[in-house]
């Protein structure tokens, strides 16, 4: 196999990243504890630096390198631009709370660094292969941030069941596209939607297989019900700083693995696959939201919330149609920055000694920090679809897709769903502005805290007041 050198330009911010990932893995081991903000700001560095590379090698032609296995579209160059986006969100809400409690490692930040770039390059992935490695790649590195707090038995209990719960589902998946490419004869997304159209009857069965376990497989990786068990307990026993890593960004490069495989690679099998996800979707919304009223803790509560939203995700998808795909991607890239804000919330009220993992440390956040209050109150609106926030746009474009294409039932029964969601979502606003405060604190972070988290806030309601700036940009990607 021979590349020539104009095939590595659009792999050039998943080459620079990885660069970066290794040269700090090596650097981090030259730089004493005392200095570890040289490892912190290098690894900033890495993800904004590989931002700027993704949008400025952005074109609006689809671009297929690396002898087929790697693909540069409008898609791709939105979702990671996305990803690396909240990633770099990510690293700095997590760097006070590692700081207060001796987990302040570059082993952190190489993991983190090394897992978006595993995120890079399923969001590329034109072939069944490449799609794998970058799965396992970011896979790899959450077990390990799961268990990142060595001395909780509580992480290392969460990542041994994830670990192995996700080796099953990756070995299930692994199995699903061994049958594709035994059917079709090859491993690129458009020679398997080929070699679908062209395979004789006699192959139909062993196709509606190959997809069941494929379908298994991602609904796993999303945490839809009935595969989401692991979910909550990773949720509540990895650190929060994992906890946010693993709810967000994740979740966009989960979307784009069936936007690939499902919705491009096994298009002409919509019809069986429709089912599937209508099915997962459902159990989802029900599950999900339900169980949630019954959490106090948080972390546990976000994790039941997540499955709720991944029920919309996939009630769009499931459509089928040009506009179901661009709801399912306005949908997961709100979902992302309302989870970043969230988690960031709870870490910006810990400290050392003290995890805000209980809903009622939010009790009279209002007398505390009257604009952090105001910004959770925001997040936790836009959690619950209300009026005018991005969450509720968001929703919005789902149920409309889902109309047009005639299951009206199915908008009834997620509508539902969303207003007893609303529940949980509204008792942490009451406790805030209702209650009074359990403990006071004085909460303090550093500027660059303060306003990222504020900004995160404002997004709820800057993008729900004008929603068509993300909605022209999902819409055109798809």
């Amino acid at each position: 196999m021979t590349f020539e050198i104009p095939d590595f330009i659009p792999v050039i911010p998943e080459l620079f990243l990885l660069g970066m990932a290794c040269f700090i893995l090596v650097a981090d081991l030259f730089i004493p504890q005392a200095r570890r903000d040289i490892t912190y700001g290098l690894t900033q560095f890495s993800v904004l630096g590989a931002l700027v590379l993704t949008v400025w090698l952005a074109a609006p032609e689809v671009r297929i390198t690396m002898s087929g296995t790697f693909v540069a579209d409008p898609m791709s160059d939105l979702l990671k631009s996305v990803v690396l986006l909240i990633s770099a969100v990510v690293f700095l809400y997590a760097r006070p709370y590692l700081m207060t409690r001796d987990l302040y490692r570059g082993e952190f930040y190489v993991l983190g660094l090394f897992g978006v770039l595993g995120m890079m390059v399923m969001i590329s992935a034109n072939s069944l292969l490449t799609l794998y490695l970058g799965l396992e790649l970011l896979s790899l590195c959450l077990y390990a941030l799961v268990a990142f707090n060595r001395d909780s038995t509580q992480a290392a209990e969460s990542a041994m069941k994830y670990f192995v719960l996700g080796s099953i589902a990756s070995g299930v998946l692994l199995y699903g596209m061994s049958m594709l490419y035994g059917i079709t004869g090859t491993l690129e997304i458009a020679g398997v939607t080929a070699g679908i159209l062209t395979a004789s009857g006699e192959f139909n069965m062993a196709l509606v297989f190959a997809l069941a376990f494929v379908v298994v497989a991602l609904a796993f990786k999303l945490g839809a019900v009935p595969f989401h068990m692991w979910l909550p307990d990773v949720y509540h026993g990895a650190p929060t700083p994992v906890t946010l890593f693993i709810s967000t960004t994740p979740k966009i490069a989960g979307l784009a693995i069936i936007m690939r495989l499902l919705v491009d690679g096994m298009g002409p099998l919509h019809a069986d696959w429709q089912g599937m996800l209508l099915i997962l979707a459902v159990l989802s919304l029900a599950v999900g939201n339900v169980v949630a009223i019954a959490q106090t803790n948080i972390k546990r509560m976000f994790a039941y919330s997540t499955i709720s939203h991944v029920g919309f995700v996939l009630l769009a998808v499931m459509v089928g149609t040009t506009e179901g795909n661009a709801a399912a991607l306005f949908y997961v890239i709100a979902y992302a920055l309302m989870a970043a804000g969230g988690f960031g919330m709870v870490l910006y009220l810990s400290r050392q000694g003290f995890e805000a993992d209980n809903i009622q440390d939010f009790r009279g956040l209002n007398e505390r920090s009257p604009w952090f209050a105001f910004i959770m109150l925001l997040l936790m609106a836009a959690m619950a679809g209300l009026p005018p926030t991005l969450g509720f746009y968001a929703k919005l474009a789902v149920l409309q897709a889902v109309v047009q294409v005639g299951f009206i039932w199915v908008a009834v029964f997620a509508v539902l769903m969303s207003v007893i969601g609303a529940f949980y979502y509204l008792r942490i606003i009451k406790f805030m502005y209702f209650d009074k405060p359990e403990d006071r604190t004085e909460l303090s972070r550093g500027m660059d805290v303060n306003v990222v988290l504020s900004v995160n806030g404002l997004l709820m309601l800057g993008l729900g007041i004008f929603p068509g700036i993300l909605m022209s940009l999902t819409a055109a990607v798809r």
